[in-house]
């Protein structure tokens, strides 16, 4: 790793440490499961090497299971009979990957410690070592989220940013999940990597009347703004401490949800935290 980038590592170190509540905690798994941290890189590493466009998939599944009922894995979880779940929303189907590189990593981790790691957490490991791997930014992940028991998926295609948004309707959306229109602009640049399906930008392209080639819908200003944008590492820096933040969209923490034995699957309803009883969730729809 080079020097800048541990001198940035270890500056995002500590402003995460100072701007973000305790309900998560860095190094969550030290004492209880030590290697869960490097199993999942390892998995992840692997995966790259066969697929380096796994490193986008993983960052979009967690943004997709962030903005759906909070960071709680309910992405992973499979439709039933009864129920069609987020991951075949048409916001999610079938664009989303990285599925079996979370199962890997899930497989490898209950059979080093089983019943410890919870599949939200295995996510947002995966994500930050996808942003390792494809842009080389490193920052930490505080851990403590619980799973939770319901995937909808009407639910993540009420919730999740449509590609058609314009910029006031996607401020709102990143605002209703306490993240700032600079959050998400920064989480937005994440789209560097990968790819994007046609059909979610195509109007942007072909559908504009002026002689600049300027998307009409975004002020000139701003477009010549952002030609001139060069320092890269001040928007890994800032990307680095969105996706901390991000990550902290209504977790579930203590009691709260359930440590998932299968990411795809909701433990048995006798496994059933206190506090969802309490709530009276419909988990047999889930």
């Amino acid at each position: 790793m080079s020097t800048a980038l541990n001198c940035m590592f270890l500056m995002l170190l500590v402003a995460s440490s100072a701007a973000y509540p305790a309900a998560l905690i860095f190094g969550f798994y030290n004492q209880t499961c030590p290697l869960a941290e490097e199993l999942v890189r390892q998995t992840v590493t692997n995966a790259y090497a066969n697929n380096s466009g796994i490193a986008a998939g993983l960052i979009r599944m967690h943004f997709h299971d962030c903005f759906v009922r909070g960071c709680d894995g309910s992405v992973l979880i499979d439709s039933t009979a009864n129920n069609t779940a987020e991951k075949d929303a048409v916001a999610n189907n079938p664009s989303l990957r990285g599925f079996e590189v979370i199962d890997a990593a899930k497989a490898a981790i209950e059979a080093e410690c089983p019943g410890t790691v919870s599949c939200a957490d295995i996510l947002a490991f995966a994500a930050r070592d996808g942003a390792i791997l494809a842009g080389n930014i490193s920052y930490q992940v505080p851990a403590g989220r619980r799973d939770g028991r319901i995937s909808i998926a009407a639910e993540a295609d009420e919730m999740l940013p449509a590609p058609t948004f314009n910029a006031t309707q996607l401020v709102d959306n990143f605002k209703a999940k306490n993240l700032t229109a600079e959050d998400m602009v920064t989480l937005s640049g994440a789209h560097s990597i990968g790819l994007s399906h046609c059909t979610a930008f195509v109007t942007r392209l072909y559908n504009a009347s002026t002689s600049t080639g300027i998307d009409p819908t975004i002020s000139s200003a701003y477009a010549e703004l952002l030609s001139y944008v060069k320092n890269g590492w001040a928007w890994a820096d800032k990307f680095a401490q969105s996706m901390v933040k991000m990550g902290y969209i209504e977790v579930k923490t203590g009691t709260e949800g359930e440590i998932r034995t299968n990411c795809r699957v909701i433990n048995p309803a006798s496994s059933l935290s206190v506090i969802e009883t309490l709530h009276g969730y419909d988990h047999a729809s889930s």
